[in-house]
């Protein structure tokens, strides 16, 4: 197994020195988790100051190990934790993700994830098909006769947040704004991120908010058939949402509800495209076009790392955690776990194994993951018929971030 140059790993102190900023990670994290799971699995990052976990059993376990939870504040102070106060400069985005389900632990997280998960169970989305058909095939009309296109901003970026806009309630017209604040947004969640990435996620939290806040008023005026008429007009146990917390909520739908399709129908093109596999054979039929969709999400994973909070004294593969302690689980690592996929760094869309972790699993598993694959299952098919001589253009733009990971530019012809 070659260790990559800018890859350190002492496997008898499990320490690995790796910088996330450096391209030769960024654009092919996969090479550095195959060496991190022959040599070190579970491992020290000196850079981020914390443990990781990249085996299947390991991340899976801890993603339901209720010894462990997305929040600590619930049982313990800041100054119990040592913790410092949060920066007042990003009050609004902390504001914002205060009543986030990504954020919370039960019983709060309970309460919200039962008034919204009805409207994602699969046999809702499913309704949603023939529009999702409808709005590729408009899509790919408007640019088939060109011959080349930039998929992401003409396709990928398009598809999930219209969707996902029209579910909650917000005018479609929306979308590109949304589509920026949520790029603001999410910086807050990178690796090394900077001060004017807080600033842009500061301006962008408080102006979505601001937003939202004003649809909620005409729908409290005006009631109609969406998620968000349903989730302010709905009690759980004699309790309705806050205002914060429908505004916490409705961010967190709109932010996961696209941000990761975006990345991943992106990554399955280039996945697809680079494999040699004829299209028209991963997508022959409803059973094999889901393999391929699983595959890729397998190989090629858009939400790369989940942490968490350990809540008591546990050990974890022979690492003692006090309470307090944060854990990062590589969840796009595991999917590439020797131990449960052969020759994993191989798309295979045949593959009959363990099932993929790019959605999570335990109590925070993605409340999206039936629109997600929905959208995939629907979407590729009908762009690589409609297009069956379709081709990278161009070398792919990888974005130049860890943590999530995807395309800024992927240019195809036919």
């Amino acid at each position: 197994m070659m260790i990559p140059p800018f890859l350190s790993i002492d496997p008898a102190t499990r320490h690995v020195s790796l910088d996330a900023s450096n391209p030769a990670f960024y654009s092919d994290p996969n090479a550095v988790y195959a060496a991190l799971h022959a040599k070190c699995p579970t491992f020290y990052w000196e850079q981020q100051k914390q443990w990781f976990f990249t085996g299947y059993d390991h991340v899976n376990s801890l993603l339901r190990d209720r010894r462990f939870g997305r929040q600590i504040l619930h049982i313990a102070s800041r100054e119990e934790l040592g913790l410092p106060e949060p920066d007042q400069h990003v009050a609004n985005f902390d504001l914002a993700e205060r009543y986030s389900l990504l954020e919370l632990e039960p019983p709060e997280h309970t309460r919200l994830r039962t008034l919204v998960n009805r409207a994602f169970v699969s046999r809702h989305v499913e309704k949603m098909k023939p529009e999702l058909a409808e709005l590729a095939n408009k899509l790919i009309d408007g640019f088939e006769k060109n011959n080349e296109v930039e998929l992401l901003s003409a396709f990928a970026d398009i598809i999930p947040v219209t969707m996902i806009a029209r579910m909650i309630g917000i005018p479609e017209e929306m979308g590109p704004q949304l589509l920026k604040w949520s790029h603001s947004y999410i910086r807050m969640y990178l690796f090394g991120r900077t001060r004017e990435d807080e600033d842009g996620a500061e301006r962008a939290a408080k102006e979505f908010s601001d937003y939202v806040k004003t649809v909620i008023a005409e729908r409290r005026a005006n009631p109609r058939d969406d998620l968000l008429t349903h989730m302010i007009h709905t009690e759980h146990k004699g309790q309705y949402l806050t205002e914060d917390e429908l505004v916490s909520t409705t961010i967190v739908l709109l932010n996961a509800g696209h941000e990761a399709t975006v990345h991943q129908i992106g990554n399955s093109v280039r996945i697809i495209l680079d494999s040699g596999h004829d299209p028209a054979e991963l997508f022959k039929d409803e059973a094999t076009t889901e393999r391929t969709v699983e595959e890729s999400l397998r190989i090629c994973a858009p939400v790369h790392i989940f942490q968490r909070w350990a809540l008591e004294p546990v050990e974890i593969d022979g690492i003692s955690f006090t309470r307090g302690d944060k854990v990062s689980l590589i969840l796009a690592a595991a999917n590439l776990d020797p131990a449960k996929f052969s020759d994993p760094l191989t798309f295979k869309p045949d593959r009959n194994e363990a099932p993929n972790l790019s959605f999570g699993a335990g109590i925070h598993f993605c409340i999206g993951a039936p629109l997600a694959r929905l959208e995939l299952n629907v979407v590729l098919p009908i762009l690589f018929e409609r297009l069956p001589a379709l081709r990278l253009a161009r070398t792919p733009v990888v974005k130049d971030v860890y943590h999530f990971h995807g395309l800024d530019r992927l240019d195809l012809s036919w």
